[in-house]
């Protein structure tokens, strides 16, 4: 085989451009599933209808949740989920969250914000856990059992949390951009924490506004691409796919579109109706309800 061949091979196995219906072949039931996104922001929405219409189940998501956790659960997906909150800013609790949480229908591990990033940072670092005083003092303790504290070695001895790894199967992120090679842009002014999610996985498959055939990365742009493309598994070009969520700075979260949402839980239908006339079938089914994802695009950051 001559040389022109074996580049032709190899970039061949470089290319992890995905159809989301591949990304989710790749899921079993049981699953560790980190969501990254914040709340209301950058969710891989797109990614999370796709499992919401599969078959997988036994789910334990990791998140700083928003309305996919509300979804995930209302579509009995889940089994586990390890929390910092679950909120959708001008909606302040998820309705299809508080219904199976009071009601006792998910095995839950609250935590707070930095103890979840703690968790998904020893994954990362591959440690099995990273000492803190967060939580000391507090029902942090009483709510994780299994938690542990250790003595510093050092001659002050304080007893720290050991917060423990959050491991991750796989890890989903949205991306403004993403090439063929893995290469990510996430061009808003806050990343949240999907470079850890990406880190603490053994598999990271991104959704993208746009996926181009190379991201060209310079001094300007560097910045944006914050986690490696050694972490990213695959990449699904998905234009709107973190609606209703927003995606800054492409687009704002749908606030008609997550009122009625949360409208949904009280309704005679509930869960059901929702995902009959709202998630359907298909993204095309469900983008088509919306105006088509030029309309989605559309839709203006918010202003706080």
């Amino acid at each position: 085989m001559g040389p022109y061949m074996g580049f032709r091979k190899l970039s061949a196995a470089l290319d992890k451009r995905l159809t989301a219906d591949a990304v989710i072949e790749t899921l079993r039931d049981g699953m560790t599933i980190g969501i990254g996104g914040w709340g209301p922001r950058r969710k891989p929405m797109s990614l999370v209808r796709a499992i919401i219409r599969s078959d997988l189940k036994d789910l334990t998501i990791v998140a700083y949740g928003g309305p996919e956790i509300g979804m995930l659960l209302a579509s009995g997906k889940v089994k586990k989920l390890v929390y910092g909150f679950v909120s959708m800013d001008f909606i302040p609790a998820d309705p299809f969250f508080r219904q199976v949480r009071q009601s006792g229908g998910v095995d839950a591990r609250e935590l707070d914000e930095g103890l979840l990033q703690w968790g998904l940072r020893a994954a990362g670092m591959r440690v099995p856990f990273l000492p803190t005083r967060t939580g000391l003092g507090s029902d942090v303790m009483t709510v994780n059992p299994d938690f542990r504290t250790v003595t510093s070695p050092y001659d002050d001895g304080e007893v720290l949390l050991a917060m423990p790894a959050i491991h991750l199967d796989v890890a989903l992120l949205h991306a403004n951009v993403a090439d063929r090679l893995g290469n990510t842009l996430v061009q808003g002014a806050d990343p949240y924490f999907d470079e850890y999610y990406a880190r603490a996985a053994e598999r990271t498959y991104v959704s993208a506004e746009k996926v181009v055939e190379r991201i060209a990365v310079d001094a300007d742009t560097a910045k944006a691409n914050r986690y490696e493309r050694c972490f990213v598994t695959g990449v699904v070009e998905a234009p709107g796919g973190a609606h209703p969520t927003s995606n800054p700075d492409d687009y704002g979260w749908d606030v008609k579109a997550l009122k009625a949402y949360a409208a949904a839980a009280d309704a005679e239908d509930g869960w059901q109706g929702y995902r009959d006339t709202v998630i359907g079938d298909s993204e095309a089914d469900y983008f088509e309800r919306f105006g088509g994802t030029d309309a989605v695009s559309a839709i203006p950051l918010p202003v706080f």
